[in-house]
């Protein structure tokens, strides 16, 4: 049997610590700064997008765990924690 989801049903591994990093960056990264950027780096996410992935709603791609990492001065391996 497959398990698509965390014990808690959120989809992600990540959601929780981009919204901590996000918030750390400083108090006027919104999510839609965070998407702003992110779409600055070709990664086309909108502001609905970086909701559903803070709150476990979304899956995250590969790709887009890596770029999240990049705008977020942080590893891979530190979202992932």
């Amino acid at each position: 049997m497959f398990k698509n989801k965390n014990a808690d049903g959120t989809l992600n591994l990540c959601g929780k610590n981009v919204a901590r990093l996000r918030l750390a960056l400083g108090p006027k990264v919104s999510q839609k700064n965070l998407a702003d950027r992110l779409q600055r780096l070709g990664l086309d996410l909108d502001k609905n997008a970086i909701q559903k992935i803070e709150s476990g709603q979304r899956f995250v791609t590969d790709i887009e765990l890596r770029t999240l990492a990049e705008v977020l001065n942080v590893s891979v391996d530190e979202l992932l924690r």
